[in-house]
């Protein structure tokens, strides 16, 4: 068991690194060992140290220069130390095996491979030809171990730069249509940056770095225009860091900043134009690199394969399953993650700002349980007996001689009862109310969230898979050929329900951003003719808003109801929970703070939210191609897969019948191996290899033209109704 010692020293040293990204004691251990070792030399030595340090700023990392160095030489060290010792182990197993004897090697080896037995012989080696092949392979791995482990890490670091900087270029245009919209409104320029940073789950990383530049003023004590020339410097996107710098200029030199900002606005918008057709000359590539990799390449390697096992010239199947079942999803899952990572657009989220049905009918009690939320209004008292069940002063309060009252004697008690009793039946309904929300209208919930059907559909699918199958598990009588028909029946029934249900909610949300434009366009309209933002919501709840009709009318109802107009909005955006309305609402909220006369504001809102639609229009609209590529590619791999289950294979010129179990009796001459070929499984290998190509292609057309897996559900139901209909017809 000695020989087994080095590698549980290595194992031993590895689970420190192992477990430090998500343990903090681990983590912190690592990198005392790293600044111990290593910390001294990286102060002074190191090739690009200015360079590195900017990237890493640019990342964000929690790390110094000098923790990350350090801990980047421990890790190419301890990788280094592996490497030369996994070297010796594997250079020795493989000696080990080449020292089997010829003979032995020859019954081992199909009859075809008998020729490798005398090649693979290993000759006698004396100690210091062993000490010197074994201390090569050791020092080769051990390098070749520790330069990679070196180079992943600085590169890990440039792929998260070049990440985000594609990530602040998506959201510049809009981040600058927000800091020109609440510019315009009146607010204070550092009280727009706040206002921004605040708000950076909403408008992405463009805001994230802005965010930079306001805790540097809050906690670095740095004036306006030195944080915001920092972020040029540290920002790892040229575009934004041209941005702040120019900013930073018109704000030194006094010049109009709203005119700067307009004008920014509107090249950012022409640059995401160019950006958009760029794009779409990177997706053209890819679908046709997807066509020719992940379509043809597989079909010829299963038609050589079929052919070669056929022919008998080496069993096949093997390698024919690796291909079906391995390498197919996994080459498909590899090419989807990577288009999301391309196609992956600005995606408003919101942060838990509680505002619910009860909260918002007690006009003067409204409260949130999140410590955090932005949308606090009138929080809980500390003293409860202070507050009455109709929102007045409790009758201690009002008069001190009541507080001295017995239990029956006043009715300070039973308001200052009534009010504690409120907030817990306020504290019951929030807990629950999602229940109940369910309950009384559970096709809005499937609406608003069509992941929710999955939870009731694929227990249901496995549960009828079960059901079908046990009768024939019981007697003896299941075949793949019979469990195959129960899980694709349960499959499309799954995939059917979610289809639908996904794609009346995708449908949902296009019809609300067509119409955000003219609700915004009317609510400018009637806010520049002098009325209130209040007044202007009344007059455009009476207009003709298409898919914004129900919402806005609701949004009214919470007006007239003494519910203030930006609790309304809010619940508004909460109701409808989509990215055009989230950013919407964020904007009026933050602006109403700043002035009464929001017109230009609406405006810009509806300007970019007009061209927020009409890129996406013409998206999707040049993506409609691709999507037929798609479907014609896997028309022809099904096919030609058909045709070698229904045709080559039962034409085989075997000089004999074929019996109905599928086995053949043999022949001779050169094509006497086909009487061995395992016809049934050949057969059973193409079904299932059409059936995940369908999936596999619906899932990638979903992605490639509507930019999400989900809306790849109806694709993928589709290919496969028509595979599994194929096969079924066949004889």
């Amino acid at each position: 068991m000695l020989w087994l010692v080095p590698l549980a020293l290595v194992a031993l040293v590895l689970v420190p690194v192992a477990f430090a990204p998500v343990s903090r004691r681990f983590d912190h251990f690592v990198t005392r060992v790293a600044l111990a070792g290593f910390g001294d030399w990286v102060t002074d030595h190191g090739r690009n140290r200015d360079a590195r340090r900017t990237l890493l700023q640019s990342v964000h990392a929690r790390e110094t220069y000098r923790m990350f160095a350090s801990k980047t030489l421990l890790y190419t060290g301890i990788a280094a130390i592996a490497g030369s010792v996994l070297g010796v182990y594997l250079v020795a197993g493989g000696l080990a095996i080449l020292r089997i004897s010829p003979e032995t090697m020859r019954e081992v080896l199909p009859g075809q491979l008998n020729f490798l037995a005398g090649l693979l012989v290993l000759p006698d080696l004396s100690a210091g030809q062993l000490f010197v092949i074994l201390l090569a392979s050791s020092a080769t791995l051990g390098v070749a171990s520790a330069g990679v482990t070196y180079w992943l890490r600085w590169e890990n670091l440039s792929y998260r730069a070049n990440a985000r900087e594609r990530q602040i270029d998506e959201s510049l245009a809009r981040t600058v249509a927000f800091v020109y919209a609440l510019s315009r409104s009146g607010m204070a320029f550092t009280d727009v940056l706040r206002t921004l940073s605040r708000n950076r789950d909403v408008y992405g990383e463009a805001a994230t770095e802005v965010s930079v530049a306001v805790q540097a003023m809050d906690y670095g004590g740095l004036d306006m225009l030195t944080a915001i020339e920092r972020l040029s410097e540290r920002t790892p996107s040229e575009k934004f860091g041209e941005f702040a710098d120019n900013l930073a200029s018109v704000l030194q030199s006094g010049q109009n900043v709203s005119a700067y900002l307009d004008g920014q606005y509107e090249r950012y918008q022409e640059d995401a134009e160019a950006q958009q057709e760029s794009f779409l000359e990177l997706l053209a590539t890819l679908a046709e690199a997807y066509v020719s990799v992940f379509v043809v390449a597989p079909l010829l390697f299963i038609t050589i394969l079929v052919v070669m096992g056929l022919m008998a010239l080496g069993d096949t199947l093997d390698l024919l399953r690796v291909i079906a079942y391995v390498a197919i999803p996994l080459a498909t899952v590899g090419f989807v993650v990577y288009l999301d990572s391309i196609t992956e657009s600005l995606s408003a989220s919101r942060s838990d700002r509680d505002v619910t049905l009860a909260a918002a009918s007690l006009a003067g009690v409204r409260r949130t349980g999140d410590p955090d939320s932005e949308r606090a209004g009138i929080e809980r008292p500390e003293d409860l007996a202070a507050v009455r069940s109709d929102g007045g002063e409790s009758v201690a309060d009002a008069d001190p001689s009541a507080a001295d009252a017995g239990p029956n004697d006043g009715a300070g008690s039973a308001s200052a009862g009534g009010g504690v009793v409120n907030f817990e039946r306020l504290d019951v309904f929030e807990r629950v109310h999602w229940l109940r929300e369910w309950l009384t209208d559970p096709v809005k919930t499937l609406r608003d969230d069509p992941d929710v059907v999955l939870y009731a559909t694929v227990p249901l699918g496995l549960l009828s898979v079960v059901v079908r199958a046990w009768p024939h598990l019981t007697a003896g009588t299941v075949t793949p050929r019979v469990l195959d028909d129960f899980v694709v029946q349960a499959a499309l029934f799954v995939l059917v329900a979610f289809s639908v249900v996904q794609e009346l909610h995708r449908r949902r949300i296009a019809a609300i951003s067509a119409a955000v434009p003219d609700f915004l366009d009317r609510l400018a309209s009637t806010n520049e003719a002098g009325m209130s933002i209040i007044e202007s919501l009344g007059r455009v709840n009476r207009s003709d808003l298409g898919a914004l009709d129900d919402e806005v009318a609701k949004l009214w109802t919470d007006v007239e109801w003494g519910v203030d107009a930006e609790t309304a909005l809010y619940r508004f955006e909460d109701r409808i929970d989509t990215p055009i309305i989230t950013r919407v609402v964020t904007l009026l909220a933050n602006a109403m703070h700043a002035s009464g006369n929001l017109s230009r504001v609406l405006r810009i809102a509806a300007d970019d939210a007009q061209d927020t639609r009409r890129l996406e229009r013409k998206r999707r609209q040049e993506l409609m191609t691709y999507n037929v590529i798609i479907y014609l590619s896997f028309l022809v791999f099904l096919v030609i897969v058909v045709s070698l289950d229904s045709i080559l294979i039962p034409n085989l010129p075997t000089g004999v019948s074929m019996p109905a179990g599928g086995s053949q009796i043999g022949v001779s001459g050169p094509i006497g191996g086909i009487s061995d070929v395992n016809v049934d499984a050949y057969t059973l290998l193409f079904f299932h290899t059409a059936l995940i190509q369908a999936v596999c292609s619906g899932l990638v057309a979903g992605q490639m033209a509507e930019g999400s897996v989900r809306n790849g559900a109806k694709h993928a139901t589709v290919l496969l109704t028509v595979a599994y209909g194929l096969f079924l017809a066949l004889p």
